[in-house]
């Protein structure tokens, strides 16, 4: 057992630090206000290969494996405790990896070049008006088999870069059912692009935080779409989804460590320098105190997310593990990570007193941010604890069978 990084791991965490910190950490506020990612930031990315960096390199990705993809996450989340760009990389991270892996050559070529140059999206839509974390018994949206093509029609809601994709161009990978009577056997993976697309309506929210990348929905109105289209297997597309949300979630207990090591660090600083009562607040236990439960909190969700990371190098370059294995790990990472970095973040505005509840620090955008990924994205806590539960205990101990 080895904790330390390899010469490689180090290069590429000094690489993204040294971009991220001098080009995305400026940038940050002017992002959250603007509601807006820069397009020089995003070209940057594509040229470093912090744009669905996991794709494979025929295609313009980098061949990143989930380890060194974990870092970029983490250095990235560093800079942008806002966690919009952290999203965009993740989304893109997770998802692109997917259509890699399981797109056809004519997709692909279509549309994978242009995600890892940042002129187009890849995104993931799954979540529907009645249908969330109960997709499966919920989820509406269908694809019915015309001739040689397959016709769509339904709702897509709460989707991460609709503008994006609308703007940019690129593909959301949507879960449709394709055999209405064989449960989680019966839905299929589809490429869906919404630029210039008439039988697709969009629609926009206005987030609470992470504001520099858009949240929506959009509906499909008999929208044909050839064969091409669909990812993997036609009806094997739950499993194609829940690979892909582990990617995610494993990525999003990096980003969080990134944010909330960010937020620690601003709080240690001030805690050491403000004064009351004659000596440093950092002196008193009322605040001591947290600072080491945080800190502790902090590296042990690091520790969780790196192991499912390392987890998913083994699956995928060696074939050990399987994806229980990963889905367990990435699950853990996912519980904890938002919840521990959300208190964090909450405990450190406090040390900050009524500074803290202003703009002039970046601690109210990471609260903002950080909160987003326990409400829903990629599942909420109690989805995450369900799966762990039924990784442990079989999926005969599932509360909804």
């Amino acid at each position: 057992m080895d904790f330390s990084w390899t010469t490689e791991q180090e290069l590429w965490r000094k690489t993204v630090r040294e971009f991220a910190q001098k080009k995305i950490k400026p940038k940050v506020r002017e992002i959250d206000t603007n509601k807006k990612i820069p397009e020089e930031i995003i070209k940057e990315m594509g040229r470093l290969g912090l744009l669905a960096p996991t794709v494979s390199s025929e295609y313009g990705g980098a061949d990143l494996d989930w380890t060194m993809a974990a870092i970029a996450a983490e250095e990235i989340g560093r800079a942008d405790i806002s966690l919009a760009i952290p999203v965009l990389y993740l989304v893109e991270s997770s998802w692109g990896f997917i259509l890699d892996r399981y797109g056809t050559k004519e997709v692909k070529e279509e549309f994978l070049p242009k995600i890892t140059k940042g002129e187009a999206f890849c995104g993931i839509a799954v979540t529907e008006p009645e249908g969330g974390s109960d997709i499966l018994g919920a989820g509406k949206t269908k694809a019915e088999k015309k001739s040689k093509n397959w016709v769509l029609n339904g709702e897509k809601i709460f989707i991460s870069g609709v503008k994006e994709s609308s703007k940019w161009g690129g593909i959301h990978l949507t879960l449709v059912r394709t055999d209405p009577k064989a449960g989680h056997k019966g839905f299929s993976f589809f490429a869906v692009p919404l630029k210039n697309n008439k039988n697709i309506e969009t629609t926009l929210f206005e987030d609470m935080g992470r504001m520099g990348i858009s949240t929506g929905g959009f509906t499909m109105n008999n929208l044909e779409l050839s064969q091409e289209y669909m990812i993997g297997e036609e009806n094997r597309g739950f499993y194609y989804t829940m690979e892909g949300f582990s990617a995610a979630r494993m990525l999003i207990g990096a980003t969080c460590v990134g944010a909330s090591e960010t937020a620690l660090e601003l709080g240690i600083e001030h805690i050491k320098n403000r004064k009351a009562f004659g000596r440093a607040i950092g002196s008193f236990e009322g605040i001591q105190f947290p600072l080491a439960e945080h800190y502790t909190n902090i590296e042990s969700v690091k520790l969780l997310t790196y192991k499912a990371a390392w987890i998913m190098d083994k699956k995928y370059k060696e074939g050990k593990f399987s994806h229980k294995d990963i889905s367990l790990a990435a699950a853990m990472s996912k519980l904890r990570a938002p919840v521990y970095g959300f208190q964090l973040m909450n405990d450190v505005a406090d040390w900050f007193g009524a500074i803290g509840y202003t703009k002039e620090y970046p601690i109210e955008m990471g609260i903002r941010g950080i909160r987003s990924y326990s409400i829903g994205a990629e599942g909420t806590m109690n989805v995450m604890k369900i799966i762990i539960g039924r990784e442990l205990l079989g999926k005969d101990f599932l509360p909804y069978k």
